[in-house]
């Protein structure tokens, strides 16, 4: 029991969702778009995503002499504060909108942890230690190292590996553990883990020509940080894309995963700046293998990123925690790791600030349920899909809002939208047929992805900035951080840019991937 406890804990990691310096321009003044850097010619793209990496932490972080590889990023670079996430504002969430350049009603990637309506089962890529548990660690362990590329994300998209290799460009996954590519490689599994899971030995997968995944495939033999979270973790990253650098064979992108950021604000707070602190110890080690830090500008693009954003979870877990399955105790709840039954009505899957809620039985209203949840100040808003198109209800305002795509109304993506009822809902203004948006920054488009990214009938709510939504088992962050709503904050992100002029028109974590592979082909 012990053992198998200890691989449990090791597989957590999956449980995302969830000195130099030159003359530069200003940097400090917020630009939502368009964002311009200094020119290079066919350069290559280093893309950073360090997990969870937000504006007032780096800020301070940087005052405080803590981030000199970041602040030398920023000081070489163009800033911007406004970089719009996914949603659910989950990792697994995230990286697939970033690597597909969609939301997730075309990558088919619904949350951290969500239902299948097909197979009548509870999907998750790791929500916390006794969910994994109940759920299946199994289960839990082959949807994050197999079925999440090569199953889940859907065939109908393709990755920025994928169309780069088609243009005859090679790519690099690092510690990403969304990275579908053309090419086939095998992830070792360690006989620690197989021996007490179902998983076989060596599992098949698919990825850019370079593949790295901590203690399961790795470029550099020699890199031994793979005690801590079997290798996947910061230390680890920074080592192979050295390596890459060393070897003079990186590649035309890559994508570098840094997650240890995460871990740190879920239990410290947003305003924790001890995981900046590391992960920039990472970075100063990457541009150390410079002769200079300046050679590291040199023909290579640097873009580095957060997620999504974290917000403060109020201390007194009473207060904080919406509980569903109290504010749903009418229903039969189905358990987790149970099949479902005759008598089980209704599916709870909390992703921290936001949850689906899913009917089992015909005869159970989605509006009913949602009239329910209405009564609970401490909820946003609640939505679902109908034949008519999307209906958003909130416990602060009179009325219903309904939406569709295709209409007279656009925003300020460009988008057009059919737009019906109380748009105060969702903080949105319309005036000339244009619509602005508030505390929701792309809330239509965003909420859309979520309501059609999978099959079902199922609710979408949002838990208000201070509160997190928790089911059987879920992991929550009281006194902490946490993330997952499509409020603002936990939507916008830092973005750093350096060494290239070409300008990005809106700064969504969607729009990234076809911006890059513009820089990298021009």
């Amino acid at each position: 029991m012990i053992k198998r406890l200890l691989v449990i804990f090791s597989f957590l990691i999956f449980a995302i969702g969830c000195t130099g310096s030159s003359q530069v321009s200003p940097l400090d003044t917020k630009i939502p778009f368009p964002l311009q850097t200094g020119s290079q010619y066919h350069p290559k793209v280093v893309l950073l995503v360090i997990d969870s990496l937000m504006e007032k932490s780096l800020k301070k972080a940087i005052e405080d002499g803590k981030a000199p590889a970041l602040e030398f990023f920023k000081k070489n670079g163009q800033y911007s504060t406004d970089l719009v996430s996914s949603y659910p504002t989950m990792s697994v969430t995230i990286d697939s909108s970033l690597i597909t350049g969609t939301y997730p009603d075309q990558h088919k990637i619904p949350g951290l942890v969500w239902f299948n309506d097909k197979e009548r089962r509870i999907i998750t890529y790791g929500n916390g230690f006794f969910e994994i548990f109940k759920l299946g660690v199994s289960d839990f362990a082959r949807n994050g190292l197999y079925a999440y590329n090569n199953r889940d994300l859907s065939s109908n998209v393709k990755t920025i590996h994928e169309d780069l290799d088609n243009a005859g460009l090679k790519t690099a996954s690092i510690n990403a553990l969304i990275y579908r590519g053309n090419y086939p490689h095998t992830l070792k599994v360690p006989a620690f883990i197989s021996s007490v899971t179902n998983l076989p030995d060596e599992i098949q997968t698919k990825g850019p020509e370079t593949l790295s995944l901590g203690l399961f495939s790795r470029e550099n033999q020699e890199n031994n940080h793979i005690v801590n979270r079997i290798g996947l973790n910061d230390s680890f990253a920074a080592e192979e894309l050295i390596y890459l650098f060393k070897n003079n064979t990186l590649p035309s992108f890559t994508i570098l995963y840094l997650p240890e950021n995460d871990y740190t604000v879920h239990k410290k707070g947003p305003s924790a700046i001890k995981g900046i602190e590391d992960v920039d110890k990472q970075l100063q080690n990457v541009l150390n293998s410079f002769p200079d830090w300046n050679d590291a500008l040199t023909n290579i693009v640097w873009v580095i990123m957060g997620d999504s954003n974290q917000s403060l979870v109020k201390s007194n877990k009473k207060e904080a925690l919406i509980d569903l399955r109290k504010e749903l105790s009418e229903y039969n709840i189905l358990e987790l790791g149970e099949a479902v039954r005759a008598k089980d009505e209704i599916v709870i899957t909390a992703n921290e600030r936001m949850a689906y809620l899913y009917i089992l039985k015909e005869d159970i209203q989605l509006r009913q349920m949602a009239k329910i949840l209405q009564k609970e100040s401490r909820i946003s808003w609640i939505a679902w899909k109908d034949n008519e198109g999307i209906k958003v209800i909130s416990p602060d305002h009179q009325g219903e809002l309904s939406f569709q795509p295709e209409g007279p109304y656009k925003d300020q993506y460009h988008q057009s939208w059919s737009v019906k009822g109380n748009s105060d809902i969702l903080d949105m203004k319309i005036k000339d047929n244009t619509i602005s948006f508030g505390n929701y920054p792309d809330a239509l488009a965003r909420l859309y992805g979520a309501a059609e990214s999978q099959k079902g009938s199922f609710l979408i709510t949002d838990a208000k900035p201070g509160y997190e939504f928790i089911g059987e088992s879920s992991p929550e962050h009281s006194g902490g951080g946490a993330h997952g709503s499509m409020h603002k904050a936990d939507s916008t992100v830092p973005l750093i840019v350096t060494g290239t002029n070409k300008s990005i028109e809106n700064l969504r974590i969607v729009d990234l991937k076809d911006w890059i592979i513009e820089i990298i082909q021009r």
